[in-house]
């Protein structure tokens, strides 16, 4: 009990963030299912959990500063490996192709909600990891690893959105996405879409991420 006061109280502007865009995004999606007796958005009240679990990870760490080496080394490999579930959330974009044009507006707003809301969870959980990581390792070293920290979650999305590979399948799957990693990376010239993606979207997570740490520290100073 004494961690979860001790999260909430620290965490309380982000929880109260997360928990208004959340009410707001499962609102809209009961009011779609009223519209088109259809629940097929409701995967991404999923896809937002799954979210969440990196968040919820990294605070953990930050709260309980007696974890030892390993047992840190084993928390950030699985928060590592969840982390792409986050910003996963902007390419379900792509389900607005099935929509009917007099909800586009809507079907686009639910979305657009729910992926805010993952972007949210999942700046705030790298932001963490980075202060947590630079007390470990060299800060350079931190900061120079963070494009390639969000390369890899560029590819992690693409792995699940094109590939369909979710994140426990490494436990029950681990060879065959070992051999599809292995395979892109070694060919890229049969994976140009593959290593696009990864890259384009793994820069535009970065530039996001800099961009909202750059003007948040920039506020805290000013204040």
């Amino acid at each position: 009990m004494k961690i979860i006061s001790h999260f909430i109280k620290k965490e309380n502007q982000t929880i109260l963030s997360v928990f208004m865009l959340t009410s707001l995004s499962v609102l809209l999606l009961i009011l779609r299912i009223k519209l088109t007796d259809s629940n097929y958005y409701l995967f991404l009240i999923w896809n937002l959990f799954l979210a969440g679990i990196p968040y919820i990870i990294s605070s953990y760490i930050t709260i309980n500063n007696k974890l030892s080496p390993t047992t840190l080394v084993l928390f950030s490999c699985i928060w590592l490996l969840f982390l792409p579930n986050a910003p996963y959330i902007i390419t379900d974009l792509f389900h607005l192709k099935y929509t009917s044009q007099h909800l586009l507006w809507l079907d686009t707003l639910i979305i657009l909600l729910f992926a805010i809301t993952g972007l949210i969870l999942f700046f705030k959980s790298v932001w963490t990891m980075e202060i947590i990581f630079k007390t470990y390792v060299e800060k350079r070293m931190v900061t120079f690893s963070l494009p390639l920290l969000f390369i890899l979650v560029g590819f992690g999305v693409y792995l699940g959105r094109f590939l369909r590979f979710n994140s426990w399948e490494i436990i029950n799957k681990p060879w065959t996405i070992i051999e599809t990693i292995v395979f892109i990376i070694l060919s890229p010239s049969i994976n140009k879409n593959a290593w696009l993606f990864t890259i384009v979207f793994g820069l535009f997570l970065y530039v996001c991420y800099y961009a909202i740490k750059t003007n948040s520290l920039t506020n805290k100073k000013a204040s």
